[in-house]
């Protein structure tokens, strides 16, 4: 089986697995992926995960789409609530929180942030694992961030990955930000999450700024056995997809 990767822009992806269609951090779709695998697959049901509440990680266009199919959202507690309908199929989640029995065979449980609202772990019946990361990152800026900054920066982040990394050893799909404003730090983060979990195929995400240099992320300095383990995808055109095992 093979799972359709999609872009859709900053921390956007569409995810198309055989028998669901999971919509995470929709933010814009310029190439309007969303609509189109909609309108292709009818039949089936379709997730909007929600990380948090940013703007550039929530739009409530979500809401409109996908009316004609079973839907369902899995949000944030920290989305607000003024301009959701009460009639609306959402489960709120918080750090801990997890929900069984979800289309497609799936499971989720909700992980901490090092910034807003929660990160995700898609589980289906079968072990296939998607990881969403949402803002949890390494969150320090390169000549800017004072040591104590960065220390706290490194303490919060180390002890959400120990967290998740104490429960869970490998990942086949991974969307985890480098954030390319950054600098030299941009990819710290993912750096040590793939090191510290197996990660099968890695998405970088949340470029903001020259997305170019998040797209060297492969030539990094990881270790050989990142390298063996670890395939890189680093869509960046809205639209752009890949296919890979699930």
């Amino acid at each position: 089986m093979a799972a359709e990767i999609t872009y859709l822009d900053n921390s956007g992806f569409l995810v198309e697995l055989p028998d669901v269609l999971l919509v995470f951090d929709y933010y814009r779709d310029p190439a309007h992926s969303v609509t189109k695998a909609l309108q292709k697959y009818p039949e089936k049901p379709v997730i909007f995960f929600v990380t948090h509440n940013h703007s550039d990680h929530f739009n409530t266009e979500i809401f409109n789409l996908g009316q004609s199919h079973r839907r369902l959202y899995v949000l944030s507690n920290d989305i607000p609530t003024r301009e959701i309908h009460d009639t609306m199929p959402i489960d709120w989640m918080s750090r801990g929180d997890t929900l069984e029995d979800l289309p497609g065979g799936l499971s989720v449980k909700a992980y901490g942030s090092t910034d807003a609202g929660v990160s995700y772990l898609v589980t289906r019946s079968d072990g296939f694992r998607i990881f969403h990361a949402g803002d949890l990152n390494l969150w320090h800026w390169d000549k800017e961030s004072t040591p104590r900054e960065v220390a706290k920066a490194n303490d919060l982040f180390n002890t959400e990955l120990h967290r998740i990394s104490s429960e869970v050893d490998r990942i086949d799909v991974a969307f985890f930000p480098v954030d390319v404003r950054q600098g030299a730090n941009c990819a710290a983060g993912a750096q040590e999450f793939i090191k510290t979990i197996a990660v099968r195929d890695f998405f970088p995400m949340h470029y903001k700024g020259d997305y170019e240099q998040a797209l060297y992320f492969a030539t990094y300095n990881l270790p050989e056995k990142i390298v063996e383990r670890t395939n890189i995808h680093c869509l960046h055109k809205p639209g752009e997809t890949v296919s890979v095992d699930c």
